[in-house]
């Protein structure tokens, strides 16, 4: 079982971190993998990425994360019947770990039929099967302000739209944004302006070219 690794960043793929530890390079599937990409930048700049050792019939996978806590996560999640980790990692990916807590706390279905690859029959299961067992995870804060949250988010996907329209004008195709729209969400917030909001997903659209 590998548990973490720690080396420096080869190179940043759409899905996956190729992480050089000691000359071997690992393959490294994560829900960012562009949170990275500025230390790949910087000579001789080692990460840890934490590790999940997948196994099947066909392949053998990794799956990495910023923290243990992110990683315990995506454990519970694949527990649930119809998530396997490549559903797992879109949701981490799709929702920041402590608002998908919350959400399964406050049995949100409407917040977790928005995340990629979860219907509501799905959103019914996590919340069934996870709902006690995510008891000690998550800022207990966050499950008291959830309804602020959401509008929160409401009020960034509004500016979003605006955003993405201006992105468009400069030649960036739908799936393009709507990758960049995974990551960008749970980075703005409803007092970032149109402006901001496009610096920041620029940042993004680069990084991935």
């Amino acid at each position: 079982m590998i548990d973490f690794l720690r080396g420096e960043v080869a190179y940043i793929e759409a899905d996956y971190v190729a992480l050089d530890v000691q000359g071997v390079g690992y393959q490294v599937y994560c829900p960012n993998p562009f949170y990275y990409s500025a230390k790949s930048t910087k000579p001789n700049s080692v990460v840890t990425i934490y590790t999940h050792h997948h196994v099947r019939e066909d392949a053998i996978l990794l799956f990495g994360f910023t923290s243990q806590e992110e990683r315990r996560l995506f454990r519970k999640l694949i527990e649930v019947s119809g998530i396997g980790p490549k559903v797992a990692l879109g949701i981490l990916s799709g929702g920041n770990p402590d608002a998908v807590i919350a959400a399964i706390h406050q049995e949100n279905i409407n917040f977790l039929i928005k995340l990629p690859g979860i219907g509501k029959k799905t959103a019914q299961r996590m919340i069934l099967d996870l709902k006690d067992k995510l008891k000690d995870m998550g800022a207990p804060s966050l499950f008291d302000d959830f309804a602020v949250v959401e509008a929160s988010a409401k009020e960034s996907s509004s500016s979003w739209q605006e955003a993405r329209e201006g992105l468009k004008a400069l030649g960036y195709t739908d799936s393009e944004l709507d990758s960049a729209w995974k990551k960008l969400h749970d980075q703005i917030s409803a007092n970032d302006s149109i402006d901001v909001v496009m610096k920041k997903a620029l940042k993004l659209l680069y990084a991935g070219s």
